[in-house]
């Protein structure tokens, strides 16, 4: 919830930044103009906004429609009368060759006169359409401004939502990941800020980890080997199994380098997270391939020319499946072997 009202902040502020862009593109603001908006800027920004002033700020935007009319308009009529190619400047050429006229001849000073009082209300006349302008720019950065703070204030309270998520799933991952075989890693959950505010808020995550007892926690990405990572991640998802909705995981030999306990645990927990998911994994513990609904075995024939690989699925035969178990714990038709499978398997 307070990330979906932040959102809607957010993209406030940002089509608010987008209308200036095309403004400015559109009236192609001549550098004293933009020395004006940032003057502008420099007394809205030392403003102390109340909520009712933001408020109103949030209304005056909902009637933004006729003020990009009017600033387009106002663009257009600015360049009719200012531009290179505008009456002031043609009118500016026509009042000196009218001077030149009443040097030669002083009965045309009369209608010199009027050309005269004629480039005096256009120079006005173009002064008015220009703070127009200026005037709607400038109520553009205003709103800018008061939709980056209301955005802000959301985004600090999503941020301390999530300080106070990641300390408690740091602590009950860190338990899951103590089960998996770590039992004195360290493992926490750190909210680092960005220099913008972006569309999930004003930061991101990083998870740290320390394998070892002793050695401070870093990044997860540059200290965990691959079935290290593989371990921590299934710790994460065990938790967050009924929160996300990625429908498929994968897991390849999570279980490298760990124990038969914790191997069982391993199976235990994939298991729990496939009531929600679709979980695959790549293993050699029997105790991980035991907790398995259906059990594939791939195999490679190099016999011939080129190498063949069979996936052969054995589910449908406990027998089958038993005598692959106990492959893999050692002696397929050792009576100890296949004991021990049927005990993985359980009853069945």
């Amino acid at each position: 919830g307070l990330l979906a009202a932040y959102q809607a902040k957010y993209q406030t502020w940002r089509a608010l930044l987008a209308e200036r862009e095309r403004l400015a593109l559109e009236t192609k603001l001549a550098p004293d103009q933009i020395e004006f908006l940032q003057n502008q800027l420099a007394r809205i920004d030392a403003l102390d906004l109340s909520a009712g002033a933001v408020e109103t700020l949030e209304r005056d935007f909902a009637r933004m429609s006729r003020a990009q009319e009017l600033a387009t308009l106002a663009a257009a009529l600015a360049e009719g009368l200012t531009g290179d190619e505008g009456v002031q400047p043609r009118v500016a050429q026509l009042l000196r060759e009218g001077r030149a006229l009443e040097a030669i001849d002083a009965a045309s000073q009369p209608l010199v006169a009027r050309l005269a009082s004629a480039a005096v209300e256009l120079d006005d006349l173009g002064a008015e359409v220009q703070g127009d302008l200026e005037g709607t720019l400038a109520k553009l950065e205003q709103q800018i401004t008061a939709a980056l703070r209301v955005a802000r204030q959301d985004a600090a309270a999503l941020r301390a939502a999530r300080e106070q998520a990641a300390k408690a799933l740091a602590k009950v991952a860190a338990k899951g990941i103590a089960q998996l075989g770590f039992q004195k890693a360290d493992f926490q959950i750190r909210l680092r800020p960005a220099a913008e505010l972006g569309p999930m808020g004003d930061g991101g995550a990083e998870f740290l980890f320390s394998p070892n007892v002793g050695e401070a926690p870093l990044p997860l990405n540059r200290v965990a080997s691959s079935g290290e990572l593989a371990r921590v991640m299934l710790a994460l998802k065990t938790v967050l199994a009924d929160l996300d909705a990625v429908p498929l995981l994968v897991f390849d030999e999570v279980d490298a380098n760990v124990g038969g306990e914790i191997g069982r645990v391993v199976g235990e927990k994939m298991a729990a997270i496939a009531h929600g998911h679709q979980v695959l994994c790549v293993t050699h513990l029997p105790q991980v391939a035991a907790q398995a609904t259906c059990h594939l075995v791939v195999t490679k024939d190099q016999s011939q020319d080129r190498a063949v690989v069979a996936i052969e699925p054995i589910q449908a035969s406990r027998k089958a499946r038993v005598g692959e178990l106990a492959r893999m714990l050692g002696d397929s038709k050792g009576k100890s072997a296949r004991a021990h499978a049927e005990e993985l398997l359980g009853p069945g």
